[in-house]
């Protein structure tokens, strides 16, 4: 349970209702909001761009490891993993 020195913590952290109302506060406001979206736009291209490189890296390591199972019977192997 929160105690009040708890509250008094968050209270500090966030913005009140008296400093949003005021209309440089809310500049300041919706350019932390605009900000903290183009970061979030930049992290989510790169995490795309990660995941179609994984799905692509995948794609060859299957096509190897075909390759290799391909190569292993012709020659007579038993290939164990």
């Amino acid at each position: 349970m929160l105690t009040n020195e708890d509250v008094q913590k968050l209270i500090e952290v966030f913005a009140t209702r008296d400093e949003v109302a005021t209309k440089a506060d809310l500049e300041e406001i919706r350019k932390d909001f605009s900000d903290l979206q183009i970061s979030i736009d930049a992290y989510a291209k790169k995490a795309d761009t990660y995941f179609q490189e994984m799905v692509m890296l995948s794609h060859k390591v299957n096509r190897h490891e075909k390759w290799l199972h391909l190569v292993a019977e012709k020659l007579g192997i038993k290939l164990e993993y």
